[in-house]
């Protein structure tokens, strides 16, 4: 079944109410806002890069707030242990069984603090939570529920002390964007507030996590003709054959596109996607995923060149508007 025009003008309205709505903690933002919770309706996962105090904490707890779901921050340090993210079972001596601690990764919106900060164990155990919405422990699954996104964040500048994210662990994630900070008449309107240590806190609930749970499966059924997704491939198989990649884009990358193309269409109020929403977002879908030649980066290239590159030598379809 394929999303009407109605239920494509309904999905944009309430898209912009919680985007409206987040905005009000996380001031001039909208770019970012909205990608975000692309992502979530997408229910892929977030990399944020930036430097501290720029709002990451706001953000996940304004997202939260907004769908009435709850959030929880995990700060990364060197000496987290994976049962410290995931949960652990304890013996209860009283009812003489073993009990399941749920751990702080089981909330609607999860931010990981400085990811890159623990080790590779404590980071490998978020693969399978991202992944299948589920950890095991002890052999037993537990579900996390739905909506359920990550916000993984990491330092750009300083790198001492910290542990890489290995390509498979990066591939994880939908997108990769920075908030950055404010211009200077936003950063003034936040100033003017800072007596509110916790802006998110007086948010009103716009809808329920069921009903982001339904926005999700609405978003699955967006239309996206055999062109366009010809046209993602293309591209995907571009950023491999490139002379300065060392590792291009996978087929979970193109099938991360796809996911996030259809939420970005139904947003803009479409029930198809075009070629220009996978043009729009190649760059926060797609850089994190490529991993250059040595040589070709010391000489200056980046993967943003890449995607460039191979956005202006694939030529887009015309595509048709719907099936």
């Amino acid at each position: 079944m394929t999303m009407t025009p109605e239920q494509a003008a309904w999905f944009q309205g309430t898209f912009a109410r919680l985007v409206d709505n987040v905005d009000q903690a996380l001031m001039g933002k909208r770019d970012v806002v909205a990608l975000v919770l692309s992502a979530m309706l997408a229910e892929g996962h977030v990399l944020l890069e930036d430097a501290p105090g720029t709002g990451k904490t706001s953000l996940a707890k304004a997202l939260a707030a907004t769908v009435q779901g709850t959030s929880t921050r995990i700060q990364f340090t060197p000496d987290l242990l994976p049962s410290d993210v995931t949960g652990v079972t304890i013996y209860d001596q009283t009812s003489r069984r073993f009990e399941f601690h749920r751990g702080p990764v089981f909330a609607s919106i999860v931010l990981a603090d400085e990811i890159n900060r623990a080790s590779p164990k404590t980071q490998s155990a978020l693969l399978e939570v991202m992944e299948e919405s589920r950890v095991t422990v002890d052999g037993v699954a537990h579900e996390v529920g739905r909506p359920f996104l990550v916000i993984a964040t990491q330092n750009p500048i300083e790198q001492a002390g910290t542990y890489k994210l290995p390509e498979a662990q990066l591939d994880r994630f939908l997108i990769k964007t920075s908030i950055g900070y404010p211009d200077l008449a936003v950063a003034e309107r936040i100033l003017a507030g800072a007596a509110d240590r916790n802006p998110s806190a007086h948010l009103p609930a716009i809808i329920t996590t069921g009903a982001v749970a339904d926005m999700a499966d609405l978003a699955a059924t967006v239309h996206v003709d055999p062109a366009v997704l010809r046209y993602t491939a293309q591209l995907a198989e571009a950023t491999r054959d490139d002379k300065a990649t060392r590792l291009g884009v996978s087929v979970r990358g193109s099938l991360a596109m796809i996911r996030i193309a259809k939420v970005f269409a139904a947003a803009q109020g479409r029930h198809f996607v075009l070629p220009d929403d996978v043009k729009s977002l190649a760059g926060p879908a797609w850089t994190h995923r490529i991993v250059l030649d040595p040589e070709a980066e010391f000489g200056g290239t980046t993967a943003e060149t890449v995607i460039a590159r191979v956005l202006e030598s694939v030529a887009a379809p015309q595509a048709r508007s719907a099936a």
